[in-house]
């Protein structure tokens, strides 16, 4: 295991840790928006939250083998291998002047908790702060490292 392998698993939290700030800020910005897509009949959808999906880097059958032999692993970074799509159900709102009205008055309002974007938020500024200060550590690591021979 090397220093640098640290430093890749820490850039790829960042990665990721921008993504997921990324996904919260744009479902934070439509949490009104209920005109986001448009269905096979040709109708307005609201917007639907986005989730970010991630996993370990390396997760194929052979480094799950390689790990299971040798207890000496490196570690390995975070990817983001999907960003899906909420289906909890659309809330619906009572106002019968909006545009987007059906005949009963109720307009469908994106799945998007501003209390959970917060939370979300939070914990991806959380982790983005750790991944940072453990770059930071192992930059300070090599550096000491290369006072030796001085």
């Amino acid at each position: 295991m090397s220093i640098f392998n640290a430093i890749n698993a820490s850039t790829s939290g960042l990665t990721a840790g921008r993504l997921r700030m990324d996904v919260v800020s744009s479902n934070i910005a439509n949490a009104q928006n209920t005109r986001a897509t448009t269905n096979e009949n040709g109708e307005y959808e609201p917007y639907r939250r986005k989730l970010v999906v991630t996993a370990p880097q390396d997760n194929s059958f052979q480094s799950f083998l390689h790990k299971a032999q040798n207890a000496n692993s490196n570690p390995s970074g975070v990817e983001v291998t999907n960003i899906i799509e909420d289906e909890t159900p659309f809330k619906l709102e009572y106002n019968p002047e909006h545009p987007d009205a059906n005949e009963a008055g109720f307009i469908e309002l994106p799945n998007v908790d501003p209390l959970k974007e917060m939370v979300d938020l939070m914990s991806a500024t959380r982790s983005y702060e750790a991944n940072i200060t453990s770059l930071n550590a192992s930059k300070s690591m090599l550096m000491k490292a290369l006072e030796i021979g001085k």
